[in-house]
């Protein structure tokens, strides 16, 4: 006989600050990890394409933390208190290995240092390159740098699930049913970013060469999404708090809409090459706007659907 879990605690009432937080934490950890692998793996002209993935992992890690900080209300100032122990003749550095909300901190922090570090040198890379001809040139300090951005990539992994994890440690219905949130929101996180990526290469017709690695990247995300949403809702069914998911029912529409969309684009691998002329490239343009702004209101809606359920 199954017994429904009882949790006797408050809902924290987070607001659309939290969400769009939950929103770029996976962008900029997947973009980075994306950006990663496509430069390690890639060919030499998936270069482009990984520089587009470092800027935006830049830019969602700048917002991360102002996000974090409306989450404090009037005290928004006191953010470095996560960080530093402010306490009377104990002042130092302020890490709780034991706590989530301060591993992912630092982790944060940390890995907004490589995350700046990769965006600047992808900059010193575009100017120097500027006006060549050819295959893009290759990232400074050869080995070195591929080192540095492996250890860049697995923060970014931790970054982008971290937030999953945050809720499953709770006791709050839904968050504390399930083991999957972790793994979900990194597979979301991973789709979205390879999503956003393909989207940008719009305003950089050389990175549409990736444009099939990109979809077709998206797509096996998608698959493990898919997969982790079942044991989602397996998982909570078993624990009595699946009806609670039912007022959010257009948001979860909204994420499956999502993932059914990163699987048709992944199923055409649109491969864009300059032999193809000018219709093929901008038909390919079109079909990814498409079904890349579909792929990132589902990843929206699909954290959306998971904090508010459980408020």
């Amino acid at each position: 006989m199954l017994l429904a879990a009882e949790h006797f605690v408050r809902a924290p009432q987070w607001e659309w600050y939290i969400l769009a937080y939950f929103f770029f934490a996976g962008l900029t950890g997947g973009a980075y990890a994306l950006a990663t692998l496509l430069r390690l793996v890639g060919e030499p002209r998936d270069e482009e394409a990984a520089r587009i993935g470092f800027y935006v992992s830049f830019v969602a890690a700048l917002i991360c933390p102002v996000l974090l900080t409306f989450d404090l209300g009037a005290s928004w100032w006191k953010f470095w208190h996560m960080l530093i122990n402010v306490t009377p003749g104990d002042a130092s550095l302020s890490f709780k290995y034991w706590s989530p909300m301060s591993v992912g901190a630092w982790a944060l922090l940390v890995f907004g240092f490589f995350a700046t570090v990769s965006a600047l040198e992808a900059f010193v890379l575009d100017r120097r390159d500027r006006g060549t001809i050819g295959d893009p040139g290759r990232p400074l300090g050869g080995v070195a740098s591929l080192a540095f951005n492996v250890v860049g990539a697995i923060l970014a992994l931790f970054v982008a699930s971290y937030t999953g994890v945050l809720l499953s440690v709770s006791n709050q219905p839904i968050w504390s049913d399930t083991w999957t949130l972790g793994g979900l929101f990194l597979a979301s996180g991973l789709s979205g970013s390879a999503a956003l990526i393909a989207l940008l290469t719009r305003y950089r017709p050389d990175a549409a060469f990736s444009l099939a690695r990109l979809h077709l990247a998206d797509g096996y995300f998608s698959i493990l999404e898919l997969v982790l949403l079942v044991a989602f809702f397996i998982t909570i069914g078993a624990a009595g708090t699946a009806l609670r998911t039912l007022p959010w029912l257009p948001l979860w529409v909204l994420a499956l809409v999502g993932i059914a969309s990163s699987l048709v684009a992944a199923r055409g691998h649109m491969r864009v090459r300059p032999a193809g002329g000018s219709a093929v490239i901008a038909r390919a343009r079109t079909d990814t706007l498409v079904m890349s702004l579909l792929v990132l209101l589902g990843v929206l809606a699909l954290r959306g659907a998971v904090i508010f359920s459980a408020q």
